[in-house]
């Protein structure tokens, strides 16, 4: 049945690229076009707020290309950041992830900012991300930045780990009609895009796409099923340039045990942006995220977000460019537990407002120094302070050092503070931190960048991160009931109130509660490169070693280690990309990876192999066939035995057209 709806689905997406009369815009380049040295020369955003090149940064910094994307067939958008090799992302079941950056990984990661066109995507209910409810037009990206280390001056509180902003195409690069096709045992999907010309100048593209991702073999029936819709227009005149665009989704993941979690959602974006009489330029941005979640037996979410954001640079003098700005969210979460989970209070407004400020001074004509600091105020924990320092040398004109020192935090979630657990034998057996505060951590780092030689570039970084007041599960005494930590919880539910489903309380229930007891310091060395072997063929590899000392302060108990402190990280892992155009007509994909041993719950060490063989019979046609894991009939990547899938060996055919 469900088969048979995709197809009727399939019909209908098809249905709006009939009679599309415009002339397709081939936005495919090829990535074998660029030189090494036109890669450095990328402009990228997401160090600064600004534009810089690449080569420039000083940040460990890897841009996945959208033509990267194409040529490895990526389908969706977690396994299009495996493409970067300073991630760590590993897959729990059919739409269930966990992506990471200089460890901690979970599939509720809460380290790890990530932003599509430069708005946040993370839930306030764990400072994480859904990613079974994130999904673009992959044809529609034009870069995704991957920042590995902490960006909270620029990005603000959860930038701890990493930032990683997906951005899109101008709807002026996805001109006429596509049409794409993948067909695989275990995954399908269908996109249908159509741009064209507004009457007052402006351009848009509107798309639909649809995906079925069926869960492994031993858990049938299980899987995701997507399906989303939405638009961009963009306008340029000689006030400056403007952006809308809007999606709306439906997505359904059912997992082993009959357990399913449905959401719908809409988000609606507009930007603004100018250059002043003075010179300087600025920015202006606004969201409006609207988000309803129900898993079944255990509740449901519902959050609605506003979203407001600028920021004006300029030169002052002749060494001095600045940029400041501000920015306001406001969450309205409302939160309906089911048998055994409960949020205390159910509704809750939840409000961030930031100043920031960033100066880059140029000491000298190799010599440059960047300072900034951002303000954020949250609900839980008022005032963060946020700095950072970087200091950039360019030791020639192909290589570049650098060193810098920062401080971010991850504010507290509703996770953290709101959340009660009912035990099964009546009572809470876990509860929110009313005390619990923003873990924090301080990194300094330092990294080289160089082009040795026309076909070779590399970059290597080292860091080391020093984190404090981690979340711990600290134990208290049981009482009869429902066992509170000392006097009542303000807000929680009555002690010893019956749920539906529930014995009665009167047992002594054990319980815990959040605290921030934990402290963690990391060591690591990240690096890649890329090797112009043959006109027509590029070789890219990337490692990462780390090393992640996790513990607890005097006088902490904490009785779970899937709590803060709880690290499930390989100690490296690699990657090897191998890009070849065979021919005019023939392109060869291949891409072996290796990860490390996870060390609780313990998960094997693994290799795998992804191969993709492309067709292109007319230039605006394209026919792949794509291997994934085919090392071996099935693997396991993340979670306890109890709930991940083994992750299967998988062929699927793709095609692509534009008109």
């Amino acid at each position: 049945m469900r088969k048979q709806l995709f197809l009727i689905q399939f019909i209908a997406c098809a249905g709006l690229l009939h009679g599309a009369g415009a002339r397709a815009n081939v936005d495919q380049t090829s990535l074998l076009d660029f030189s090494l040295e036109q890669l450095s020369d990328i402009v990228v955003s997401s160090v600064s707020r600004q534009p810089a090149r690449l080569a420039d940064a000083p940040v460990s910094l890897y841009v996945i290309a959208g033509a990267d994307i194409a040529r490895a067939g990526a389908r969706s958008l977690p396994e299009a950041l495996r493409l970067a090799p300073n991630l760590q992302v590993a897959r729990s079941d059919g739409g269930t992830y966990a992506i990471a950056a200089r460890g901690f990984a979970s599939t509720i990661e809460n380290k790890l900012l990530v932003m599509i066109d430069g708005r946040s995507v993370y839930s306030p209910l764990f400072s994480g991300v859904f990613w079974d409810t994130q999904d673009v037009v992959m044809e529609d990206i034009e870069r995704i930045e991957v920042i590995s280390g902490p960006g909270a001056t620029i990005w603000g509180a959860n930038a701890v780990n990493g930032v990683i902003n997906i951005i899109t195409r101008n709807a002026a690069n996805s001109q006429g009609a596509l049409l794409s096709l993948d067909a695989g045992r275990r995954e399908r999907g269908v996109t249908a895009r159509q741009g064209g010309k507004l009457d007052g100048g402006g351009l848009y593209r509107v798309y639909a796409k649809a995906a079925d991702i069926d869960d492994f073999a031993d858990a049938p029936g299980g899987g995701l099923e997507r399906r989303q819709a939405g638009f961009r227009s963009d306008w340029k005149s000689g006030l400056g340039a403007a952006s809308v665009s809007a999606d709306a989704y439906r997505s359904s993941l059912h997992r082993r045990g009959g357990g399913e979690t449905r959401a719908t959602g809409a988000n609606l974006l507009g930007r603004a942006s100018g250059i002043l009489t003075d010179g300087s330029d600025w920015r202006i941005q606004a969201s409006l995220d609207h988000t309803e979640r129900v898993q079944s037996g255990t509740g449901s979410q519902r959050l609605d977000m506003v979203d407001l954001d600028m920021q004006h640079g300029m030169r002052v003098g002749a060494s001095h460019s600045l940029v400041w700005g501000g920015g306001y969210r406001h969450a309205w979460d409302r939160v309906s537990g089911g048998n055994l989970l409960a949020f205390f209070p159910a509704d809750k407004n939840l409000r961030w407002a930031n100043v920031f400020a960033q100066d880059k001074i140029q000491l000298s004509s190799t010599l440059r120094m960047s300072i900034g600091v951002k303000l954020e105020h949250n609900t839980y924990t008022g005032m963060e302070k946020l700095p950072s320092m970087r200091m950039v040398w360019n030791a020639s004109p192909t290589s570049v050092l650098w060193a810098a020192a920062s401080r971010s935090v991850r504010a507290p979630a509703r996770f953290d503070r709101d959340l009660y657990l009912r035990s099964a034998r009546g009572g809470y057996s876990i509860e929110g931190g009313p005390d619990f505060v923003a873990e924090t951590v301080r990194v300094v780092e330092a990294g080289f960048r160089a082009q040795p030689l026309p076909s070779v570039s590399y970059s290597l970084t080292v860091f080391v991160s020093d984190y404090d007041r981690l979340r711990t599960l600290e134990p208290r005494a049981p009482t009869p009931g429902a066992p509170t930590p000392g006097a009542p919880t303000p807000g929680a539910p009555t002690p010893g109130a019956p749920m539906p489903g529930v014995p009665a309380p009167g047992v002594p229930v054990p319980g815990a509660q959040f605290a921030n007891m934990g402290e963690a310091n990391t060591r690591g060395l990240e690096f890649w490169s890329r090797w112009q072997a043959a006109p027509r063929w590029r070789l890219v590899a990337g490692m990462v070693l780390q090393d992640i000392d996790a513990g607890l302060v005097p006088g902490s108990r904490d009785v779970s280690a899937a709590t803060g402190i709880g690290t499930n990280d390989p100690a490296s892992y690699w990657s090897l990309r191998s890009s070849h155009e065979l021919s005019d007509q023939w392109q060869a994909e291949l891409a072996l990876r290796r990860v490390g041993q996870l060390p609780q719950p313990l998960v094997p060490a693994y290799y795998e192999l992804d191969l993709r063989m492309a067709w292109q019979p007319h230039r605006n046609v394209e026919v792949a066939l794509a291997g994934h894991n085919l090392l071996h009939r099935s693997h396991a990547e993340f979670g306890p035995p109890a709930t991940r899938r083994p992750i299967e060996r998988a062929v699927s055919l793709q095609l692509s057209a534009r008109f």
